[in-house]
């Protein structure tokens, strides 16, 4: 698309001419754009050829509707193209204040809950499909629509060998050894990483591409420890407002993000297939 063509297609959704539009960071599945209006507005705009971006929105409008988690408001959503209000943000790292922010807020959002796991729509995480059909088990949902699915995923994506993906079906089961039954399914983010949470003047305004479904909150907490999104300030906040089980560190941690190395994996290839495998020769040998 020309950026002619995009400017047309965004005066018609905002009502607006279109005076500016910059590149700025996105992410792995869409373009994104800084938009700039006659009256001064500014807006960001998501492009994706693979479609999605509808789904997004919903998922947006979901927690917006549903929750007190800070979204961007959705202007206009397409497929192919999602106009979202601009949060003013400056970049800056999530240091202590912003941690002791995410903690309220996810501790807020995991008071959500639900009588089953999953969602009443399948949803998407970095562009890959989340199916989430309502179901009574954790382990049972988080078994066979999280690390089964994602796993045969990333084996057809040539992101894990075929002996680990044999490792990973020792592990699912034994899932019981390690994972328990939560008290209630909790609603999530779903891809908890710095790269998702918008910072202004040290302190959060925005969360934003979630990939959200009714879980274990301990997943959500696990995700943002990956990439050491999170500390001890954010969790000391955390179990404040939400103790944690024992042994979450020890065990569990490890065992969630098996799920989420998968989609890396996925996404990226054998790299992340190391980091799976690895997780799962503690476990299972």
């Amino acid at each position: 698309m020309t950026r002619d063509d995009l400017a047309r297609r965004l005066e018609v959704a905002v009502g607006r001419a279109v005076v500016g539009l910059r590149p700025i960071g996105g992410g792995c599945v869409a373009d994104v754009r800084e938009v700039r209006v006659d009256d001064g507005s500014r807006y960001v705009v998501k492009l994706a050829d693979g479609g999605g971006l509808a789904l997004e929105a919903w998922m947006l409008g979901y927690l917006a509707t549903r929750t007190k988690l800070p979204v961007p408001t959705v202007v206009h959503a397409e497929d192919t193209m999602l106009v979202l209000e601009h949060v003013a943000c400056d970049g800056t790292t999530i240091g202590p204040a912003a941690e002791r922010d995410a903690a309220d807020y996810l501790s807020a959002l995991h008071e959500v809950t639900s009588e089953r796991f999953g969602l009443e729509r399948d949803t998407l995480i970095g562009g890959l499909p989340q199916p989430n059909p309502w179901t009574a088990s954790w382990r049972e949902f988080f078994r066979d629509r999280r690390l089964l699915f994602m796993g045969r995923r990333a084996l057809d994506a040539g992101g894990i060998s075929s002996t680990c993906f044999a490792r990973l079906e020792a592990l699912c089961g034994r899932l019981g050894d390690w994972i328990g039954e939560p008290p209630a399914a909790s609603l999530i983010h779903g891809d908890m990483w710095a790269g998702n949470i918008l910072v202004d003047r040290g302190r959060v305004v925005a969360f934003v591409d979630p990939a959200i479904y009714y879980a274990d909150p301990e997943i959500e907490l696990a995700f943002s420890t990956l990439f050491a999104t999170f500390g001890n300030v954010f969790f000391a906040r955390y179990q404040e407002r939400r103790p944690l089980a024992p042994d979450f560190f020890e065990a569990r941690r490890d065992v969630y993000n098996v799920y989420a190395l998968l989609v890396h994996a996925a996404l990226f290839g054998p790299s992340y297939g190391a980091s799976v495998d690895r997780t799962l020769r503690r476990f299972v040998g």
